[in-house]
């Protein structure tokens, strides 16, 4: 199955040169071009791309509010920020936007490549700058208050954390607990809720650094 990608970046060359690079996947078909945070928006809602490559920093409306709607009316759109900020103030936002990839624009074309079918698997690959600055503000909040315990989760949930720390879909966690995927879903919202984390990266960030499933 073909990944239909949109490419949404205000300078011209920039989408021509990933145009002509992209062109080159055979799994890969560009559907559409946006030059502008709103057109970026309304191609999504006509084309329904899977993939979409953001920029930041467009006329009209930017990157980040581009990627809130168009996450609220095609959540399963899958959204790559492709930039060249790897700051606080950048990535986060995004990340809260609902991106599932964050990569700087100096990216190596195969690591890119590699990105774009993460995302399209339902994977989130991260620039590692933008990693690192996922776990600075953690550690910042960690400062300001209370850090969660494991043992605020319940047995089933350290279960599916500890999956989701070994990097597993929804799918490969249901199938290595030997229960539905509907439930992993469950146990993976209430750990976030519990833990007071956005999504299962932050989660998999915080027990990583907290060495929760070290000796296990």
């Amino acid at each position: 199955m073909n990944i239909k990608l949109l490419l949404a970046d205000d300078h011209l060359m920039v989408r021509k040169g990933l145009r002509l690079f992209l062109q080159t996947q055979k799994d890969i078909e560009i559907v559409g071009e946006a030059s502008t945070g709103q057109e970026a928006v309304n191609l999504a809602a006509e084309l329904k791309p899977d993939v979409i490559l953001m920029d930041l920093i467009m006329p009209e409306m930017d990157g980040i509010e581009a990627t809130k709607q168009v996450k609220q009316n095609l959540p399963r759109t899958k959204i790559i920020i492709l930039t060249s900020f790897g700051d606080q103030e950048h990535v986060l936002p995004a990340i809260r936007a609902g991106a599932e990839g964050y990569q700087l624009k100096d990216i190596d074309p195969d690591e890119l490549i590699f990105t774009i079918r993460a995302a399209f698997k339902g994977h989130r690959h991260l620039h590692p700058q933008a990693t690192n600055q996922i776990i600075s503000h953690m550690s910042e909040k960690d400062d300001k208050a209370d850090e969660p315990r494991l043992n605020i989760l319940t047995p089933r949930e350290q279960d599916v954390l500890r999956e989701i720390t070994s990097g597993k879909s929804n799918k490969e966690i249901a199938t290595t607990l030997y229960i539905t995927e509907k439930t992993v879903k469950t146990h993976v919202s209430s750990v976030l809720s519990k833990l007071g984390l956005h999504d299962r990266t932050q989660a998999a960030l915080l027990a990583t650094r907290k060495n929760w499933f070290d000796a296990n």
